[in-house]
């Protein structure tokens, strides 16, 4: 297979790996610390009803999926692992910033989510994948 094929591929597997994951963890994960009586979340003013505590369930709903898809990515790699975590997390990172636009959250949530969640996590999955090419 060419590298450049492989590449690409890499950059597919992890970033539909962050897509999946982040559909399939964040249900289970609210149910760990279900919300407040009387939150809607289809009505914003109820998002102040919600503690810090609330928001481990998405931040981990981010934080899990780009460490695995920066994993998945840097093991697939033909070349330059490090850069194709990222270039998952990058993407990953994308979709976190268009969802702090859509989703009502505190300014505290959004910056630590969008600070920690995405990029760094994605280069310790590359880290820990131990491909050194």
């Amino acid at each position: 297979m060419s590298p450049l094929l492989r590449n690409i591929l890499a950059v597919v597997a992890g970033f539909g790996t962050c897509l999946l994951l982040n559909g399939l963890l964040l249900g289970p994960f609210m149910r760990l610390i279900p919300p407040p009586a009387g939150f809607d979340p289809n009505t914003p003013s109820t998002y102040t009803l919600l503690e810090a505590r609330h928001f481990i369930a998405p931040f981990l709903a981010h934080a899990v999926p780009s460490l695995i898809g920066g994993w998945l990515a840097a093991r697939l790699a033909a070349a330059r692992p490090m850069t194709f975590a990222l270039v998952v997390g990058g993407l990953h990172l994308l979709g976190g910033i268009a969802a702090a636009f859509m989703i009502p959250a505190p300014t505290w949530f959004i910056a630590l989510d969008l600070v920690v969640a995405y990029l760094p996590m994605a280069w310790l999955g590359g880290r820990l994948s131990g491909a050194r090419r």
